[in-house]
């Protein structure tokens, strides 16, 4: 886990890597659909400039989404609402906050809509593959405990652990995971004042530090959702472009404009819904699933709904203005 990769000197800015890896993903989307929809529009610009309404889209969704979610924790601070750069993001929120932007920009400006969504579907999955990487790097959308070989370990103080030593009721979890002797807890920070939360690291003895390192005290290892998250994403954009590729002559069955968008949510959704179940981070809601895979199940609904729609409407003709 690295949440902060390097700081630039002289500046003292500290470049965090899931920003970082945001901002990648971004501009491999970007990077994408201007290649796609080089026979759709004579002018790649628009495409910039409709990415750029879709990334502030996406940033206020994903942070509407999160604060939603854990309302809680702003209850009597909602201007802490507005502090995006202290973390609290939620991507479900920001992806499809941009979807709706980006339709309507395209309509606004008279461009085809179900043919930029289809391409815009293969660039979203791409970027979901890059940007789930800073979820990893970052130590946030964990999984569950697991002794698979491949499962991983988060450091001391990450969140897992906080997760892992703590009871959770939303997650039906009433004991710890991790049970810490009470020495843990509790210390006097740099302004002499005392706090009852788990003690940084610098504050634990030698003995505690090998503990939580290489002992019995360290992260129980978890499933590497966000890997999981991520090679959904580059597998389902690869699909997604062959089904593309394929729909572009417009002939066969669900191969008009827009089947590509619906089979995005369809397929996301799906996989999504499943990947949950070993998620760790997200509360149960009223059901007993998250409210991700509530979400999920309206997307694969609407998914079919507009498959069989996008199927019996006639596509546009493009034109240069078009």
């Amino acid at each position: 886990m690295f949440p902060e990769l390097f700081e630039i000197p002289i500046i003292h800015l500290t470049v965090k890597s899931y920003g970082l890896m945001m901002v990648l993903a971004f501009l491999t989307a970007v990077y994408l659909i201007r290649r796609l929809s080089r026979n759709i529009t004579p002018d790649p610009q628009m495409i910039t400039n409709a990415a750029l309404y879709a990334l502030i889209a996406g940033i206020f969704g994903s942070r509407l989404f999160y604060v939603v979610h854990h309302f809680d924790q702003f209850r009597g601070r909602l201007f802490s609402v507005f502090a995006v750069w202290q973390g609290g993001l939620e991507l479900l929120g920001g992806v499809l906050l941009a979807i709706a932007v980006i339709a309507l920009y395209c309509r606004r400006h008279k461009l085809p809509v179900r043919r930029y969504l289809d391409i815009l579907a293969v660039g979203l999955m791409a970027a979901l593959a890059v940007g789930r990487i800073g979820c990893f790097l970052n130590g946030c959308c964990f999984g569950k405990p697991t002794n698979l070989p491949w499962a991983v370990r988060f450091p001391y103080g990450s969140f897992v652990y906080r997760s892992q030593i703590y009871p959770n009721l939303e997650r039906n979890r009433p004991e710890p995971q991790l049970v810490l002797p009470d020495d843990f807890f509790g210390y006097y920070n740099e302004n002499g004042v005392w706090s009852q939360g788990l003690k940084p690291k610098k504050y634990l003895s030698q003995w505690q530090k090998q503990m939580v390192e290489n002992g019995k005290y360290r992260c129980l290892p978890v499933h590497p959702t966000q890997l999981y998250s991520s090679a959904n994403g580059a597998v389902l954009c690869f699909l997604l472009y062959l089904f593309w590729r394929r729909s572009k002559v417009g002939n066969g069955l669900f191969a008009a404009p827009g089947c590509t968008f619906s089979l995005m949510f369809i397929l996301y959704g799906f996989t999504r819904f499943f990947i949950e179940f070993v998620r760790d981070d997200n509360p149960y809601e009223f059901d007993g699933i998250t409210i991700s895979q509530n979400v999920c199940i309206v997307m694969i609904l609407l998914g079919v709904v507009l498959m069989v729609i996008f199927q019996k409407m006639k596509p546009k003709i493009i034109t240069n203005n078009q």
